[in-house]
């Protein structure tokens, strides 16, 4: 045959071998492919954290409100987060319009103890008086019975028998009322100790209050910036804001030279995840940082936060070095590694299929395919390791094919497959 004829032969021969592999239809979609790579596989969990300082000194409010009923305190000033400040400092000023009530209820209890004190004092003074001017009597009657007795010589025996009992009650009688004002005395002792005790009492409450009342000016305790601690619904404190007399903290001068990123991470990941494992960190403020560090807590029990409809665990992570850029409250990006694995075979998990419980993948062979069962190993979001099935050479659909009945099927060896 003519060199001339070659040309137009070889390509009428492309062109049917191209319409047979991709199915006689023109409108069928082009299947995409993949080929395995090899090298480093790492299997990662990529979460987003806060920065907080590892180590702070608290700014705290009043610590006594509840001696003194006071269960809720609402800040009516603060001074901007971000503040550098000195010890001594103003902070922060709270309401006192509630713990005024309570110094009043204190005053008013103070003036009706010290009332009492009083009367107490009047009437024991008066009823020892009286007792005093009783013993004093009943000395001048034993004296007058003993005139009696005296001049009852010259009288007959009954009127000195008479005389002789009459001066022994005087004398009985003397001496039970010594007795009685000895009592007596105890007695208003005692009142006196109760009513003073209660006086002491309550002119603790208010001096208890009144210090108190100083403490509603919240100082720096050291000097360095403020930052606001989060409440419940993870909002800041502001004015506005109640703090509990259980916490009454109302921000902390963090400790730059260690920081934390505090991250969650969803129950599904969470397994995955233990203390010791190392993390890549990028801050969303300075785009080319890249930090490290390494996870130092897993939380044991979930928490339900507001924008998740799943249960999530929180996780700290320490920087490993100190940074004068970072701040608390900066956004991180934190890849926490699981698993690294050095000089590996790995696929897209696109290109895994799972049939009874045995992984494949759609392998070319030639001008056909072939479903070839794949050995698997670590698996990533992306991509998945493969030990045994594959060649870096072979090329792998990324879905399957239209047409399987054809295919053909190849199993790797038991011995291999158990491993």
């Amino acid at each position: 045959m003519k060199k001339k004829y070659w040309i137009p032969i070889s390509a009428i021969a492309l062109i049917l071998i191209s319409w047979m592999m991709l199915g006689g239809d023109t409108d069928d979609s082009v299947m995409l492919t993949a080929t395995p790579k090899n090298g480093e596989f790492v299997v990662d969990v990529t979460t987003t954290g806060e920065l907080r300082a590892k180590n702070s000194v608290e700014i705290r409010g009043p610590q006594g409100g509840r001696d003194v009923r006071l269960f809720n305190l609402t800040i009516q000033r603060l001074i901007p987060e971000g503040t550098i400040v000195e010890k001594g400092d103003f902070v922060a000023e709270l309401d006192r319009s509630e713990i005024t009530g309570r110094l009043q209820d204190a005053m008013l209890e103070l003036q009706q103890a010290q009332s009492q004190v009083t009367q107490v004092s009047l009437d024991s003074t008066l009823t020892l008086s009286q007792a005093r001017d009783n013993l004093i009597n009943l000395e001048y009657a034993v004296e007058e019975r003993q005139i009696v007795l005296d001049q009852s010589k010259y009288e007959s025996p009954a009127v000195q028998r008479q005389a002789e009992i009459d001066l022994d009650k005087a004398r009985r009688q003397l001496e039970q009322e010594k007795k009685n004002y000895v009592t007596k005395v105890k007695q208003a002792e005692a009142q006196m100790s109760e009513v003073e005790a209660d006086l002491q009492e309550e002119q603790n409450e208010v001096d208890k209050i009144r210090d108190l009342m100083q403490e509603f000016t919240v100082r720096a305790p050291a000097n360095g910036m403020i930052i606001y601690r989060r409440m419940n619904n993870n909002s800041k404190v502001s004015e506005g804001s109640e703090i509990s007399a259980w916490n009454p903290t109302v921000a902390e001068l963090p400790d730059f030279s260690v920081m934390e990123s505090v991250t969650y991470v969803n129950e599904v990941d969470v397994q995955k995840v233990s203390s010791g494992q190392n993390v890549v960190i990028g801050l969303d403020a300075i785009q080319n940082k890249t930090l490290t560090g390494n996870v130092t807590s897993v939380a044991n029990i979930g928490e339900q936060r507001s924008g998740s409809n799943s249960k999530v665990y929180e996780v700290v992570i320490e920087i490993n070095k100190s940074d004068s850029t970072l701040r608390p409250a900066m956004t991180t990006s934190n890849r926490i590694i699981v698993d690294e694995l050095d000089d590996v075979m790995f696929v897209p998990l696109e290109t895994i299929h799972v049939e009874d419980s045995t992984s494949f993948v759609f392998r070319q062979a030639g001008l056909s395919t072939v479903m070839q069962q794949v050995h698997l190993g670590l698996m990533n979001e992306n991509e998945v390791v493969v030990h045994r099935g594959l060649s870096l050479d072979d090329v792998i659909y990324l879905s399957v094919p239209d047409d399987t009945a054809g295919v053909d099927r190849i199993y790797l060896e038991e011995a291999i497959t158990s491993n």
